[in-house]
């Protein structure tokens, strides 16, 4: 029998490696794996969740005032990306898409099974251990990514700079190099990282955390997605999340259980909770305005009501933004565009969800395994290793 060889440097991190590790890298393979897949859906996504907030709204008509509504559904808002910024544009928000879903699902994955063990100890509903441990894991990555989503969502929602005719101008302050940069509407950012200085500096280190109140009560998407996932990969299955298939269990059978756990549990979440995605998009594409400077549209801001009739920038004391928190943003939404607003976008939000829930807990599971066996094999060599060093030392 030909004696194994040495462990690969693979098996050698795989025996040293903990359980966390183990979730922290699959966690974060699938979300970028989900980022790439479905960036272009995002995008759409985003544009029509987003839109409602650009200009200003004639009160009880429900209607852009000199404006028409840019993005129409699933294929005319791509029709209308594709058209305007090509193949670019459909990837607009690419690279804090990937910064953001690399930790974030390897945080939340790591936290999630750390819960799941500690709540373990002093519980034994697996429904309830399962629930609060994506609370706590969501919450955690929530609070730790936040920014990156802010800039995404930013990127994502502006308008090409030859779209001009939607947009009107307000005088800017002096660019000099002590004062804050202008923003050169419509087209404001022109990076990740140019998003994030201009943030900085125009709006402070609180802008980075628009929306976050929102997102943290999307933590009900989440409380309803794992633990339905979780039951229904057991039921599909007989295995827990990030196991991997039983001996002699079929492979197939295996795989279609948990691309069928996945779906189910997406669809679910997203139909129960959408509507804070849309308060969370309207709050995070939102600018925090300068008093005294001008009013941005394509960004939120200031309504044209607050910014005067002439023309002219609005008093300091008037500068106030268009949505102003969870229940002020509620019933400025209710009252200019009804309640269908709560939903713009639901279909294309479905279409991009599913499939990126799907992608991200195949891949993960898939680490996984691949992980696991890595791990069981390495131990085997170390074992006969170890055997065969005895043996010689007799």
């Amino acid at each position: 029998m030909q004696d194994p060889p040495e462990l690969t440097f693979g098996e050698r991190w795989a025996v040293q490696a903990s359980d966390s590790q183990f979730n922290a890298l699959a966690g974060a393979v699938g979300g970028f794996a989900s980022g790439i897949v479905t960036c272009p859906l995002d995008v759409i996504k985003t544009k029509l969740q987003a839109q409602g907030g650009f200009t200003g709204v004639q009160k009880g008509q429900g209607r852009h005032v000199g404006h028409t509504r840019v993005y129409k559904g699933l294929f005319g808002t791509a029709s209308v990306i594709w058209q305007q910024e090509g193949i670019r544009g459909m990837y607009r928000g690419l690279g804090p898409i990937i910064m953001g879903y690399l930790p974030t699902w390897a945080v939340w994955f790591t936290v999630y099974n750390k819960s799941k063990i500690w709540l373990g100890q002093y519980h034994s509903n697996t429904f309830a251990i399962n629930f609060w441990s994506s609370i706590i894991a969501g919450a955690s990555s929530t609070i730790a990514t936040n920014p990156i989503w802010v800039i995404k969502t930013r990127l994502m929602s502006q308008t090409p700079h030859h779209d001009r005719h939607l947009f009107s101008y307000y005088p800017k302050g002096a660019n000099t190099p002590t004062s804050r940069p202008t923003l050169h509407a419509p087209w404001h950012y022109r990076s990740t990282l140019d998003a994030a200085r201009k943030m900085y500096t125009t709006e402070g280190i609180l802008s980075f955390y628009s929306g976050l109140t929102p997102a943290l009560l999307g933590l009900t998407h989440v409380a309803v997605q794992f633990p339905a996932y979780e039951y229904l990969k057991t039921k599909f299955t007989g295995r827990p999340m990030g196991a991997h298939p039983a001996q002699g269990q079929d492979e197939k059978a295996h795989w279609l259980g948990i691309l069928s756990a996945s779906i189910l549990s997406k669809i679910l979440a997203s139909s129960a909770t959408y509507p804070h995605e849309v308060i969370r998009t309207r709050l995070q594409t939102q600018r925090r305005p300068m008093p005294g400077h001008e009013y941005m549209e394509g960004l939120g801001g200031l309504t044209p009501e607050a910014a005067g009739g002439n023309g002219q920038p609005a008093e300091p004391q008037r500068s106030l933004p268009k949505y102003r928190g969870i229940p002020q943003t509620v019933r400025t939404i209710l009252k200019e565009e009804g309640w269908r607003a709560f939903y713009a976008g639901m279909g294309t939000n479905m279409m991009r969800a599913v499939p990126a829930a799907t992608v991200t807990m195949l891949t993960y599971e898939y680490v996984m395994k691949q992980l696991n066996s890595t791990r069981a094999h390495g131990r085997e060599k170390q074992q006969f290793l170890a055997g065969k060093a005895e043996l010689s030392g007799r």
